[in-house]
């Protein structure tokens, strides 16, 4: 055999290497590639249908959100007559159909769900008509009937029959999620072995291939150098986007700041006039009070205490505002000296309504202390002010930790649970959701007062926290709120402060 059939030999022969190789790259990437479209796509889908049930809860919720609104601004009117109430109500009512239609727009992939979600905006616009009879009523000086349809109990049967219609369709959709959510965990675990079995192949083949072009130092060569160069360039494009980023975060800290500067401006230029109108009812009340018959002093009167419901409406919406952009930075705050400071400082109302507290040891956390203040005052008088009028108040705080799964997850956090009992007025346990949404108000306002964002602040600033807070009542037994905070710190300030 020639030297030329020995490198012709060898040719072929090194031919043939490649072509196995190039046939198993070729085989080895196209069983991946079509494994990842196949992973993709059924993540996809899934994915889809998570996207899409969060939008049908959301849409629910918020529909039921308009709804509640909707019925407190009809509540207080008719209770009230306060034209207040009527704008919110109106609002709310116009909001309903958009909802609604919001709700329909949406398709459900569960069976009979949609036959469910039908009922229910059935039954919203029932309540809607409802709503809208009585205030027409209302306002047309027939508010005898109104009320007499108010106290029929129609009203609540039909928003009982709501409530159990949107907790069902929730729980339906909550319980698909979780279904999904364990599919894609499952998948996301054979990929994982998938992809490393695939791994392995890949990396027999890349011994393989720098067997082969082990000699060739030159090419391997050039490819450091181009792999250098690329890297560099990616260096480089990665410190130009880091700049962006830096520069729209700047933007972002100032604007916030502006818009905080124009709130705090805003609400400084809302109470001047308040002020004024409260100053010059004093000086009328002060120097012509003798010249006025008893309706200019009721007169007087009544815009006086206006002005003052207002001025402190404005500051209680700044610090509603304010709870993540303006609150203080986590430290270690002994909850039980917070609860001492507030018995102190809350000691003529305490004394005038011979209220009694049975409080157990309470915790230190990292928090904000202001906050923690604010949080266990409104609570704590809260309790105080809506007590029975024929025995006086008690009221018990608690605190243990607990263990519970965070919803849509398998990982478990350990929770301070604190617990404020008491043995007031109480509320019906349809309304708890309703009283921690801004301007709710279950009561009018003769009988207590109070601006209705006392527990807004305190959701917000449990929330600001990483916690939540719910209450249980029965209405002439008492209330039961329970404040759960994690026992890691965690903070859900805005990024960009």
């Amino acid at each position: 055999m020639t030297s030329f059939d020995n490198y012709l030999a060898r040719t072929q022969q090194g031919m043939r290497r490649w072509v196995v190789i190039c046939l198993t790259i070729i085989i080895v990437t196209g069983a991946n590639i079509y494994y990842a479209f196949d992973v993709i796509s059924d993540l996809a889908i899934k994915q889809r249908s998570v996207t899409n049930t969060n939008k049908i809860i959301l849409a629910l919720k918020d529909l039921h959100n308009a709804l509640l609104l909707a019925e407190s601004g009809q509540r207080g009117y008719l209770l009230t007559e306060d034209e207040e109430y009527l704008s919110h109500y109106h609002v709310a009512i116009d909001g309903l159909r958009v909802r609604v239609n919001n709700l329909l727009d949406l398709t459900t992939e569960i069976p009979d769900q949609q036959a469910r979600i039908q009922n229910f905006i059935d039954l919203v616009k029932a309540k809607k008509q409802e709503l809208m009879t009585t205030v027409n009523l209302a306002q047309t000086n027939r508010e005898a009937e109104a009320v007499k349809i108010l106290f029929t109990g129609q009203g609540h049967e039909l928003y009982s029959k709501i409530y159990i219609a949107f907790r069902e369709i929730e729980s339906i959709e909550l319980n698909m999620q979780d279904q999904l959510y364990a599919d894609m965990a499952k998948s996301q675990k054979i990929t994982k072995e998938n992809i490393t079995i695939a791994s392995l192949i890949s990396l027999c083949l890349i011994i393989f291939l720098l067997y082969l072009f082990q000699k060739n130092n030159r090419r391997e060569g050039r490819y450091q150098q181009q792999l250098e160069s690329q890297n560099k360039e990616l260096e480089n494009k990665v410190s130009e986007r880091t700049l962006e980023l830096t520069l729209y975060s700047d933007e972002l800290s100032r604007s916030n700041r502006e818009l905080e500067d124009f709130a705090f401006v805003a609400s400084h230029d809302l109470q001047e006039p308040l002020r004024k109108i409260q100053a010059f009812a004093d000086r009328i009340q002060r120097n012509y009070g003798e010249a006025l018959d008893d309706k200019g002093r009721d007169y007087l009167e009544r815009m006086n205490n206006a002005a003052s419901r207002m001025s402190q409406l404005i500051t209680d919406l700044l610090e509603f505002s304010r709870i993540k952009t303006r609150g203080n930075p986590f430290t270690d705050v002994a909850l039980g000296d917070i609860i001492d400071q507030i018995f102190e400082d809350m000691e003529v109302s305490i004394n005038e309504s011979q209220a009694t507290f049975s409080v157990s040891e309470m915790p230190k956390i990292h928090a904000d202390s202001h906050q923690m203040y604010r949080l266990f005052m409104n609570l704590l008088s809260n309790a105080v002010k809506f007590r029975k009028h024929d025995s006086p108040p008690h009221i018990s705080l608690s605190w243990s930790v607990e263990e519970q799964s965070v919803p849509a997850s398998q990982m478990a956090l350990t929770w301070h649970v604190i617990r404020l009992t008491d043995n007031g007025i109480g509320f019906s346990q349809e309304y708890a959701d309703k009283i921690f949404l801004p301007f709710q108000r279950l009561h009018g306002r003769s009988e207590y007062k109070g601006t209705g964002i006392g527990l807004a602040i305190c959701r917000r600033i449990v929330e600001r926290h990483g916690g939540n807070i719910t209450a249980t009542s029965t209405v002439g037994q008492g209330t039961c709120f329970q404040i759960m905070l994690p026992t890691t710190t965690i903070n859900f300030d805005d990024p960009i402060t």
